[in-house]
């Protein structure tokens, strides 16, 4: 009996001895994360209330000007006056330029005194009618449009008013207010087929810019836009937007015209800007970006309770560069933590600074 049963005290001791100890209990998540050192934390803390929450939707766009208008002269005269520069702001009727006048003056003069003469024979023809045009208004207008035609008073009459035209034509000026521009022809030389030079009007200009057909939804008429040139990222120019597409193109994009304030006169045509789409989406529970930290791969925010961190699961719905809509885990009034929170834990002690 004694050797059979020390072989199996032995064989119980071995079998106890393999047998695990390490017993785990994890309650939750919050509780194993808990940390041992006591020492407050100092963070800053904001009272969670229903505030307004603007959506923002990012793109780049393109400045256009509100006025452009390319100038050109109607006749090809020696160009004997430039009287503005590139970039020079003008006003509108300024002048900008004229041509050598003396062939349209001469033309003038001569359609001045062929009119004189057309009129005599108009007169002539009246009064082989047995009319005056001191009777003018007696005149059946039958017979006063025949006078016209034989006496050539019509021709001549338009002859004139487009010489008179032509001699106007001759300087150019500014049809409204703006800023010259692409102006390459100098003085004493042929306009040519192109335009003389640009006018541009950019105090309210207009940004064009393309979104995602499935952010189409997401903007209106006259939600706020934010532009900021690429060239000075520090400058912002606010405005709304005033057209929508109705029509989506081959690359699945809507294109957007917004106007914006240029009282500065930072933007310039053909500028490539930063667009930022700011559209108010009513009362919700907003916190900063900051507040949100990864626990285990979940959003969690922390709130003070009592001068303790406590870790609460959260879900977030729209975002913009600075919030977060909170849609489950938080409650209006919870005072949630939003900076010194990188290194905290369930429960962990803290200290609010200000």
């Amino acid at each position: 009996m004694k050797q059979t049963s020390i072989p199996c005290i032995i064989l119980l001791a071995m079998l106890c001895a393999c047998s695990p100890v390490k017993k785990e209990s994890v309650e939750d998540d919050e509780k194993s994360h808990k940390i041992v050192d006591e020492s407050p934390a100092e963070v800053q803390v904001v009272r969670l209330e229903y505030t307004d929450f603007k959506y923002d939707l990012i793109s780049n766009g393109t400045i256009n000007s509100s006025n452009k208008a390319n100038l050109r002269f109607i006749s090809q005269e020696v160009i004997e006056r430039i009287h503005v520069r590139n970039g020079q702001r003008v006003v509108k009727g300024q002048k900008l330029a004229e041509l050598n006048k003396v062939r349209f003056e001469s033309n003038l003069r001569i359609a001045e005194n062929a009119f004189g003469r057309a009129e005599l024979d108009f007169q002539d023809v009246l009064i082989g009618q047995g009319y005056s045009l001191k009777d003018s208004t007696q005149i059946p207008a039958e017979v006063l449009r025949i006078a016209k035609i034989r006496s050539g008073y019509a021709q001549e009459q338009n002859n004139l008013a487009m010489a008179k035209h032509n001699l106007e034509a001759a300087t150019l000026y500014a049809p409204f207010s703006g800023v010259v521009a692409n102006l390459t022809v100098r003085e004493y030389n042929y306009p040519g087929s192109d335009a003389f030079c640009t006018i541009i009007d950019s105090s309210n200009p207009e940004v064009i810019f393309n979104v995602l057909e499935s952010e189409m939804p997401l903007i209106k008429l006259n939600d706020e836009v934010v532009v900021s040139p690429f060239s000075t990222g520090s400058y912002e120019a606010y405005g709304s937007i005033i057209e929508i597409n109705p029509s989506i193109d081959k690359n699945g994009m809507v294109r957007i015209k917004a106007r914006v304030s240029n009282k500065d006169n930072v933007l310039v045509e053909g500028m490539n800007v930063r667009v930022l789409v700011k559209r108010l989406l009513g009362k919700s529970l907003v916190i900063p970006k900051t507040a949100l930290v990864m626990r285990t791969n979940r959003k969690v925010v922390f709130t003070l309770q009592n001068g303790r961190a406590m870790w609460n699961y959260v879900q977030t719905a729209q975002e913009n560069h600075d919030s977060y809509v909170v849609s489950e885990g938080l409650q209006v009034g919870d005072s949630v933590i939003y900076s010194g929170n990188i290194n905290l834990a369930h429960e962990s002690p803290v200290t609010t600074i200000y």
